[in-house]
């Protein structure tokens, strides 16, 4: 199975400028992200940026090849945008079918597993325009937190809805609030790893924001109100911790690589 990796790496970030170039271990937090990516079965890698400073500092990964990065519109509003731009790029010659992993760039601690399985699961189902992974939310404080996206599946692995409220809700269990749910039993926390077809790529970046997207700030529920169908996969392992604040770059830089 092959597939593409673009990796979205944003240097003008609002929360934490110069984000991709932040140094972890004495490398980029992109660099870890770029070379997981080249650890993983793809057979393309591209750093998708908004900033030249990002091209430069980009290194081979562990598999030796001259490491790729492209400048994209610096007016793009989401990663999504970042690397369906990649993906249309003609000299690339990628296909409507083709798999595009998404990957975000402040991701340091993704397993390259995680990268396969997003992918084999979407090449799996024919039916599918879009795979993403989830985890069991292990805590209640989780189900609760409005900054921990949930997932609700149908039988057959398809989304049925995200949401930053606690969901599915146990009525039982909840004493009537949000305080005195006492439960989260099968409680899926959504992971921001996404796989692409080239053409739902296409097709969801044509597509104006949706009234629950902009409701709830989620991107994927555009793609769900228009009839798209996401695959999701419990994932595989654990996949560390993201950086989107400063909070976030303190936690990491207290642990040590895998």
């Amino acid at each position: 199975m092959g597939f593409k990796v673009v990796i979205p790496a944003r240097y003008g970030a609002t929360r934490l400028p110069g984000k991709p170039l932040l140094d972890w271990h004495g490398r980029p937090i992109l660099q870890w992200v770029y070379d997981a990516a080249c650890a993983s079965g793809a057979d393309e890698v591209i750093v998708a940026t908004d900033d030249a400073r990002v091209v430069a500092a980009l290194k081979p990964g562990p598999d030796g090849r001259p490491p790729r990065a492209m400048l994209t519109d610096d007016a793009h509003p989401s990663g999504t945008d970042r690397v369906a731009e990649i993906a249309r790029d003609p000299s690339l010659g990628w296909t409507a079918r083709d798999i595009v992993v998404n990957l975000q760039g402040d991701e340091p601690q993704m397993p390259p597993v995680l990268i396969d399985q997003v992918a084999g699961l979407l090449a799996d189902d024919p039916y599918a325009d879009i795979a993403t992974l989830c985890t069991p939310i292990t805590t209640l404080e989780q189900f609760l937190d409005p900054n921990i996206v949930k997932v609700v599946r149908a039988e057959d692995g398809a989304a049925l809805y995200f949401s930053r409220a606690p969901i599915p809700w146990d009525r039982d269990a909840a004493g009537g609030s949000l305080v005195a749910q006492s439960s989260h039993a099968s409680a899926l926390r959504h992971l921001g790893l996404y796989a692409y077809r080239v053409e739902a790529l296409d097709r969801l970046t044509a597509l104006p924001p949706g009234a629950l997207e902009t409701l709830e700030k989620l991107e994927q529920l555009r793609a769900l109100a228009a009839g798209m169908r996401i695959a999701v996969g419990l994932a595989a392992r654990p996949p560390g911790i993201g950086v989107d604040t400063a909070d976030d770059l303190a936690k990491l830089r207290q642990l040590a690589p895998d």
